[in-house]
């Protein structure tokens, strides 16, 4: 019967670990759409916080408030929610800051998820907001323009691979290893695309507010989508 017992216990761990998804992901639904978002084990500090932020429903009813068509939109305010059409909005957020996390590997590509942050003037450490975020839309490089970013912009040489990304999907190389990146969107990148092409007012504010409720994927839900993905 021990024996049994053993083989019993073996099995339900051997199914649980396999069932374990290799990441963890989060939902954005806006009235634009929504987009299903990975979030990077390589930042593990910002991943918790985010999942935090989202378990607590901090982001529900905020506002993507500040949108830069082929650049990014940017949101995670709370002082957004319920704004009136005339507030000054990006200044919100919990009193805390997180350290920067920069990896070479992960760079500004169009649909990564990264970290808002005060200015260099009063923030030398790119320590990242508590609570704000960024999508990259972008746009496409040429290898003239990228020479010209890593010349004024960077101070160092984007990766060959890194370029083909820039010079084929695109995105915003002028804020790596400046900003933490700490996500990309998997599916549903058409949101953050339509979400940019919204007309916009005073502070880069769409015009008609773009709220955002934002989930966690169970364990369940999260294995069943790296299936699907590992099959494009």
């Amino acid at each position: 019967m021990k024996k049994i017992l053993f083989l019993i216990l073996c099995f339900g761990f051997i199914q649980t670990y396999a069932a374990k998804p290799k990441y963890q992901y989060v939902k954005i639904t806006t009235a634009k759409g929504e987009c299903i978002i990975r979030l990077y084990n390589e930042t593990p500090l910002h991943r918790d916080n985010f999942l935090k932020l989202a378990k607590e429903g901090s982001y529900n009813g905020t506002l993507f408030h500040r949108v830069i068509k082929a650049f990014m939109i940017q949101g995670g305010d709370p002082d957004s929610r319920n704004a009136k059409p005339d507030s000054a909005l990006g200044n919100g957020g919990p009193s805390y800051t997180i350290p920067a996390e920069f990896r070479d590997s992960l760079f500004h590509k169009k649909g990564v998820l990264a970290a808002a942050r005060e200015g260099d003037d009063v923030n030398p450490a790119k320590a990242s907001s508590g609570s704000q975020f960024y999508i990259v839309q972008g746009k496409v490089f040429t290898d003239s323009m990228l020479n010209v970013v890593e010349e004024k912009r960077l101070k160092f040489k984007i990766p060959g691979w890194q370029r083909e990304v820039y010079k084929t999907i695109g995105g915003a190389p002028y804020l790596d290893r400046n900003y933490t990146v700490y996500g990309e969107v998997v599916k549903g990148l058409e949101m953050v695309d339509a979400i940019a092409d919204e007309p916009t007012g005073k502070g880069n504010r769409p015009k008609t507010d773009v709220k955002m409720t934002v989930s966690v994927l169970s364990k369940r839900e999260a294995k069943k989508l790296e299936k699907t993905l590992s099959k494009r």
